[in-house]
């Protein structure tokens, strides 16, 4: 398969195509090693990928702050916000699928 470079027969490196944001999204060398990456709407990275099968995908908080990170090779960072769940004893006792019952 050949590359973004290759298939426009770029001549000059190192190729490289910004949203409009001026956000680098493609990255090429002249050894045919690639980059494509995506932003979101803050300009931050939120995924990458390569040519050698490396990816790495990036969540944040409203406040810009980096909350989850995952890459191919299995490193996983997860600090989201975990949801908080209010249950009555008896909706607590249909999802243990037991009884459950305070203790005196």
């Amino acid at each position: 398969m050949k590359t973004i470079a290759q298939q426009l027969n770029i001549k000059e490196f190192p190729f490289e195509i910004k949203d409009s944001n001026g956000n680098e999204i493609y990255y090429e060398d002249p050894d045919g090693f690639w980059e494509k990456r995506e932003h979101d709407s803050n300009g931050k990275q939120i995924y990458l990928e390569n040519s050698f099968g490396f990816w790495e995908k990036r969540e944040y908080d409203s406040k810009g702050k980096a909350i989850y990170f995952e890459n191919s090779k299995g490193v996983v960072d997860d600090n989201r916000p975990k949801p908080v769940v209010e249950l009555t004893m008896e909706e607590l006792s249909q999802r243990l699928g037991y009884e459950v019952k305070i203790k005196n």
